[in-house]
C-alpha cells in the first residue's frame, strides 16, 4: 500500500523538534492541575504508582500505534483510517461498509478534538487571566473565601471569561497558521525547555519550605492499603487520556514525522518526560501544601484557590504565584496547539483550503462551540444537559465517551483490520529497524489486552461500575 498521500507535506525538521512538539501535545494543564489534584484525592504515592504502571501498559502501546498510522499515510486522522483500510473482495476501493465504519472512527476523533478544545480553552483562558492578576498581587491572599471570591468574580463576568478564551485561541491560531515546522515545532522547542525550567524553579522554592518532607512522603511513599478498585480504575483512565490518545493527536503529529523516526523510542521518551513533568508538578505543589497546612484533597480547586493561598503564605509569594501561572499557561499552550491542528489538518486536506483560511474557520467554529461551556460556569449555570452543566457535559462526552470509544476502535483497527505486513513495515521503517518482534507483540496487545483495558475504562467512566 502507498505510504504517503499525494503532494508535498510539511514535516517536523529535526529530532528535537519532533520530541518537543509531541511532548507538548501530551504535557498540558493535566500535568500541573489534574495529576496533582487526583493524586491528592486518591492517596498520594499509591495512586501515582498505579498511574505510572498504567501509562506503560495502557497508553504507550496505543501511542506508538497512532504515531505509525499517521506517518504511514501522511494524512489527517479522518483520512488515515480510510487509507489504511484494505479493499474488501468484490468492492471497489474504499467504498465498502468496512471503510465507512473506520471513516466514522476518524470523524469522531476530529469531533472529540474540537469539543475538548472548546472547553479546554475556557480553562486555559482562566489560567492566562490569572497571570496579570498574580503579577499585580490581585490573587495574593491566604483567606480561602477571598480566593474563592476572586475566582468566582472571573467566572461570573461573561465578557472577561470569553475575551480571555478568544485571546488564547487567537494566539494558538497564529502559530498553527505557520504550519508544522515553522509554527508548531518552532514554538514548542521554546516552550518545553521553558516549562521544565519554570517547574524546577518552583520545585526548588517549594523544597526549601518548612515541613516540605511531609509533602515528599505523601508523594513518594506509597500506602498500599489505599489501593482499591476505584484508585486503579481512576489511574488507568488518567493514563489513557493524559497521553493524548484517542482523539487523533498522535496520528496527526505522526503524519509530520520524518521517515526514519524511531517511533517506539520517541514514544518512550515522550512518556518518560511527561511522567517527569507530572512528578515535578507534584514536588512543586505538595511540599508547599503540607508546609502551610492546606488540604491535599482539594481537587480541582487546587490550581485556582489553594495554590495562590499557598504561595501567598511564603516569602516572595507574589513572584512565585505569577511564576506558577506562567508555567501553567505554557503547559496549556502546547496541548492546545495539537488540539487545534487536528481539525485544521482535516479541513485543509479534505476541502483543499489554504492553511490560514482553514485555521481561521476552525478557530471561529471552536470559539462558537466554546461559548456554552464558558457561560455555564457563570450566567448560564442554571442551564443543564442531562443534569450536567455545558462545561461538564462537554467534558463527559469527550473524556467518558468519545475518547475511550475512539481508542477502542483504533486498537481493534490496528489489531484486526490493518494488514499485519503493513503494520510491521510501518513500525520497523520498512524493515530498517530490527523491531519485528515488538511489532507482533504490539499487534497482539491491540487484539486483546488493550481493548479489554479500554472497555474497563469506558464502563467505569459511564458509571456502570
Amino acid at each position: 500500500m502507498a505510504a504517503a498521500a499525494q503532494g508535498k507535506r510539511d514535516l517536523f525538521a529535526s529530532r528535537l523538534g519532533v520530541l518537543a512538539a509531541t511532548l507538548g501535545s501530551a504535557v498540558g494543564l493535566g500535568n500541573i492541575w489534574k495529576v496533582p489534584a487526583l493524586t491528592g484525592q486518591h492517596g498520594g504515592a499509591s495512586f501515582l504508582l498505579i498511574y505510572v504502571l498504567s501509562t506503560l501498559v495502557v497508553a504507550l502501546p496505543l501511542m506508538i500505534v497512532e504515531m505509525i498510522m499517521g506517518r504511514r499515510t501522511r494524512a489527517n486522522a479522518y483520512k488515515t483510517f480510510v487509507m489504511l483500510t484494505p479493499p474488501r473482495p468484490g468492492l471497489s476501493g474504499m467504498s465498502g461498509a468496512s471503510a465507512r465504519i473506520w471513516r466514522i472512527t476518524g470523524g469522531l476523533s476530529v469531533l472529540a478534538a474540537a469539543l475538548i478544545l472548546a472547553f479546554y480553552s475556557d480553562v486555559a483562558g482562566w489560567v492566562f487571566a490569572y497571570v496579570p492578576k498574580a503579577v499585580s498581587g490581585g490573587v495574593a491572599t491566604t483567606d480561602p473565601q477571598a480566593a474563592a471570591r476572586i475566582f468566582g468574580d472571573l467566572l461570573a463576568n461573561p465578557w472577561e471569561s470569553l475575551l480571555w478564551q478568544w485571546l488564547v485561541l487567537g494566539c494558538i491560531a497564529a502559530v498553527i497558521m505557520r504550519g508544522a515546522s515553522a509554527g508548531i515545532e518552532r514554538v514548542t522547542r521554546v516552550l518545553i525547555p521553558l516549562l521544565f525550567l519554570l517547574l524546577v524553579a518552583v520545585c526548588i522554592r517549594s523544597l526549601t519550605l518548612p515541613n516540605a518532607q511531609a509533602g515528599l512522603r505523601f508523594l513518594f511513599m506509597p500506602d498500599f492499603a489505599r489501593i482499591d478498585g476505584d484508585v486503579v480504575l481512576m489511574a488507568m483512565g488518567l493514563s489513557f487520556f493524559k497521553m493524548s490518545i484517542g482523539f487523533g493527536c498522535m496520528i496527526t503529529y505522526g503524519s509530520y514525522f520524518q521517515a526514519d523516526t524511531h517511533v517506539p523510542a520517541l514514544a518512550l521518551r515522550v512518556m518518560v518526560c511527561d511522567l517527569l513533568v507530572s512528578l515535578l508538578a507534584g514536588v512543586a505543589v505538595f511540599p508547599a501544601v503540607f508546609s502551610f497546612g492546606f488540604e491535599p484533597t482539594a481537587g480541582t480547586s487546587l490550581l485556582f484557590l489553594t495554590i495562590p493561598a499557598v504561595f501567598a503564605s511564603m516569602p516572595g509569594g507574589q513572584f512565585f504565584t505569577a511564576l506558577f501561572f506562567v508555567l501553567s499557561a505554557v503547559a496549556a499552550t502546547g496541548a492546545m496547539l495539537c488540539l487545534l491542528e487536528i481539525p485544521v489538518a482535516w479541513l485543509l486536506e479534505t476541502c483543499k483550503l489554504p492553511r490560514p483560511r482553514a485555521t481561521l474557520l476552525v478557530t471561529l467554529g471552536v470559539a462558537a462551540l466554546g461559548v456554552p461551556p464558558t457561560l455555564s460556569t457563570g450566567i448560564w449555570s442554571s442551564w443543564t444537559v442531562f443534569g450536567l452543566s455545558f462545561f461538564d457535559a462537554y467534558d463527559f462526552a469527550t473524556s467518558n465517551l468519545l475518547l475511550p470509544v475512539c481508542g477502542l476502535l483504533t486498537s481493534l483497527f490496528a489489531g484486526y483490520v490493518w494488514p499485519e505486513r503493513e503494520f510491521v513495515a510501518a513500525l520497523t521503517n520498512s524493515g530498517n529497524l530490527p523491531l519485528q518482534g515488538l511489532a507482533r507483540l504490539l499487534r497482539r496487545a491491540c487484539r486483546t489486552l488493550t481493548p479489554l483495558l479500554i472497555v474497563i475504562i469506558l464502563l467505569h467512566g459511564l458509571k456502570v461500575f
